[in-house]
């Protein structure tokens, strides 16, 4: 296997890796015995007292949003320009959902998807690492591509 080879793999296997994760969370967010409070979960808003793992508020929206991300990592790890668009481009997505979670009044109308104060602090770490994670494999292909020319 060439180093190219390698590196190809390493971004695809790290969007694939997220994919599955995103999918399961979605999945787990209709699990009663995951999500505590489940008979309060709503379609969407933040009346949804429903929290993944007792800590992360969600809704039925919010668990489709998590299933639809991680659909999108699972086929965009096909290629290696495709998997880097998804860790970087859903990177940014979370980073904006951070900057949204920390603007809106929770207890607002705005506050539809849900979030609350753990899923702001888990957005900007997705966000952090999702972005870090796409750039580290681009910067890697492009240095070793010069080395090998």
């Amino acid at each position: 296997m060439t180093e190219r080879t390698t590196d190809r793999a390493v971004s695809q296997l790290i969007a694939l890796v997220v994919g599955i994760v995103f999918l399961l969370v979605g999945i787990s967010g209709f699990i009663p015995a995951v999500t505590t409070n489940y008979d309060t979960l709503a379609w969407a808003g933040h009346h949804s007292d429903a929290l993944l793992f007792g800590l992360f508020q969600v809704s039925i929206l919010h668990n489709i949003v998590h299933l639809a991300f991680g659909i999108a990592g699972i086929a965009m790890a096909g290629t290696i320009g495709t998997a880097r668009a998804f860790l970087v481009g859903g990177g940014i997505v979370y980073l904006a959902l951070w900057i949204y979670g920390l603007l809106i009044e929770q207890e607002s109308a705005a506050n539809f998807v849900p979030v609350n104060t753990a899923d702001n602090w888990l957005h900007l770490g997705l966000g952090v690492v999702m972005v870090a994670l796409g750039l580290l494999t681009w910067r890697t292909t492009a240095h070793r591509q010069g080395a090998l020319r």
